[in-house]
């Protein structure tokens, strides 16, 4: 293998493939970015056995890609990355010279360093399902950002550490929950195709941070098994979470008896200034409303306590209701409207944060037991 190009370029498209990387996999080989120069381009291949991305640079005068040798080769990310981003020349080369062992040149800098073989790694099935369905990259950035932050943390549950797509009857919806809160997204979307899965939101938050970066539209393929995320030159492909998504439609309350209307920004920061008043490593505030005042207040033992007088219209009979201050600032975080309505069934039952700016997405939030 044998290849000159600019050095630019080839970092920027290998920082992309790195995202799939775990530099501490215990498999040195899934630690490397396969490097792939035929047919006039380049496929650059990171994998961690979950998530395998694939990007294609395809020989223009951006990058300025001359292959004078086919091959392949790979190379521990961590020196890859390192050496292309130290080497002094605007073109760079790249040859394998004796074996495995990899020449990268510059203008006057020269670094030798061996790679690996690429027969020893996996076989990737970069195959696409035939089920696929296209879909604004803004809309699949808007699930993304508003639904995955409320998956689970925990492996106990390992389907809750992913965000649930159900596609069925043109509306798809996304929905993301760890017991304790929950967001939804509804959005009309009429295909032919219906399915029902789970994408870990680790994926998810590489899909964003890789392909939707600059892709305009991206197309979603699925089966059983994978989900892959396509745009021109690149797909990220990933495994699915096994099990069936718990039922939660049943989890929200259709009917309120007390309802708040405060500003986004408003509830935000004054959570926000409650934060590091904490019990048992938690943030939890206590709402305390009526129709003349709504406080907020957070109080430890330990550290202290807060007490601030919010402006919002509260409609119903007084309510006291505790919650955890960082789960209701996540879900008004979410949400895209200047105000918010939070509509309540009780004061031990699970609450609701929209806007009517964006009736496409739901917080619903579990309230927390304390003993004021």
């Amino acid at each position: 293998m044998n290849f000159s190009v600019n050095k630019n370029e080839f970092f920027n498209n290998l920082q992309i493939a790195d995202h799939a990387i775990s530099s501490n996999s215990p498999q040195p080989i899934l630690r490397g970015i396969l490097i792939s120069a035929k047919e006039g381009q380049l496929t650059l291949t990171g994998s961690d056995a979950d998530i395998s991305i694939q990007k294609i640079m395809k020989a223009d005068e951006k990058n300025q890609l001359n292959i004078s040798e086919e091959g392949s080769i790979l190379i521990d990310a961590q020196y890859l990355m390192q050496i292309v981003k130290k080497l002094d020349s605007e073109i760079i080369s790249i040859e394998i010279i004796d074996g495995s062992l990899t020449k990268f040149s510059g203008s006057s800098v020269v670094f030798k360093i061996n790679g690996m073989n690429t027969d020893d790694y996996p076989t990737i099935d970069f195959s696409k399902p035939m089920n696929s369905i296209k879909m604004d990259a803004a809309v699949l950035s808007d699930i993304i950002d508003q639904t995955a932050f409320a998956t689970s943390l925990k492996e106990t549950r390992p389907v809750l550490t992913g965000v649930n797509f159900n596609l069925n009857n043109d509306q798809l919806n996304c929905t993301a929950t760890d017991s304790y809160r929950l967001a939804k997204k509804t959005i009309e979307f009429k295909s032919d195709v219906s399915f029902n899965i789970t994408i870990p939101s680790k994926s998810l938050n590489e899909v964003r941070g890789t392909i939707l970066m600059n892709a305009k539209e991206i197309e979603i393929a699925q089966n059983d098994k994978k989900a892959q995320f396509w745009s021109e030159d690149m797909v990220l492909q990933t495994r699915l979470l096994d099990g069936g998504y718990p039922e939660t439609e049943r989890l929200i309350p259709s009917e309120f008896s007390y309802t708040m209307k405060i500003s986004r920004e408003d509830l935000i920061h004054a959570i926000d200034r409650t934060t590091f008043i904490k019990n048992d490593n938690m943030t939890i505030n206590r709402l305390q409303c009526s129709s003349d005042e709504v406080i907020l207040t957070n109080k430890s033992q330990e550290i202290g306590e807060s007490h601030e007088n919010l402006n919002a219209v509260f409609t119903g009979e007084p309510l006291d209701i505790s919650f955890s201050g960082t789960y209701v600032m996540d879900a008004a975080k979410a949400l895209r409207g200047s105000e918010i309505i939070v509509k309540f069934t009780g004061e031990m039952k699970p609450f609701i944060l929209s806007c009517d700016e964006d009736t496409t997405i739901l917080q619903l939030v579990l309230p927390v037991r304390t003993y004021n």
